[in-house]
């Protein structure tokens, strides 16, 4: 087990190494394993980009996200500007649904409204905006309305945690409440934990998701 110190220079080193990340201004703090990443980056791209690489070290429990973004001069661009950019972005993804998504802009704030039938496509509609120019963040208020009932899906995702390399499904319980899922027991680190959501994510009809697995690094 490493030690709050030696983690933080883990976690340090990288976020060095990750190739999308070029701010050096990005601060980290750990506490009982959970990371929690300070200071300023120059564009939007980079905080989900430090987050993941955060999470990627072994023997991190968790991270909370307090990265600002402050725009150079010359990425400062009109929400008009921004807007008509997203919605192209959002428009030439063939994994969101045409014509089910709208883009709100304040003071490069992006807010994401509409209704799509899986949360893989509320994802990609989010993610089709991440790497544009002069946005300072994205909030996803797009709504998942699943075509099909939950009759069977505790069972595929099970048979999704089986399959998985990166997941023990041994450890992990599935309940389920109408459209949501809530996930118990205890997995290696935060990426199984992640998988493990994502994958839950994944299946048909599911439209939350609470995450109560426990991350044991013995």
């Amino acid at each position: 087990m490493k030690s709050d110190i030696e983690l933080k220079e883990s976690v340090l080193k990288e976020l060095e190494w990750d190739p999308r990340i070029t701010s050096s201004r990005i601060g980290v703090s750990m506490e009982d394993g959970i990371a929690t990443l300070n200071g300023e980056v120059e564009s939007y791209a980079e905080k989900p980009a430090a987050v993941h690489a955060a999470s990627r070290v072994f023997g991190v429990r968790g991270v909370a996200d307090e990265i600002k973004v402050r725009l150079p001069d010359y990425d400062e661009r009109t929400d008009a500007d921004i807007a008509r950019s997203a919605a192209n972005a959002i428009a030439w993804n063939a994994t969101v649904p045409p014509d089910c998504v709208k883009v709100l802009v304040e003071n490069g704030w992006i807010t994401l409204e509409g209704e799509v039938n899986w949360q893989s496509e509320k994802d990609a509609a989010e993610a089709s905006a991440w790497s544009l120019r002069g946005i300072v963040g994205i909030s996803n208020d797009i709504v998942v309305r699943p075509l099909v009932a939950m009759l069977d899906v505790k069972e595929q995702i099970e048979k999704a945690f089986e399959r998985h390399a990166q997941i023990d499904a041994r450890n992990i319980r599935i309940e389920t409440k109408g459209t949501k899922i809530v996930l118990h027991g205890t997995v290696s680190s935060c990426i199984e934990r992640k998988e493990a959501g994502r994958v839950a994510w994944a299946a048909p009809g599911v439209t939350a998701v609470e995450d109560d697995l426990l991350v044991d690094l013995r």
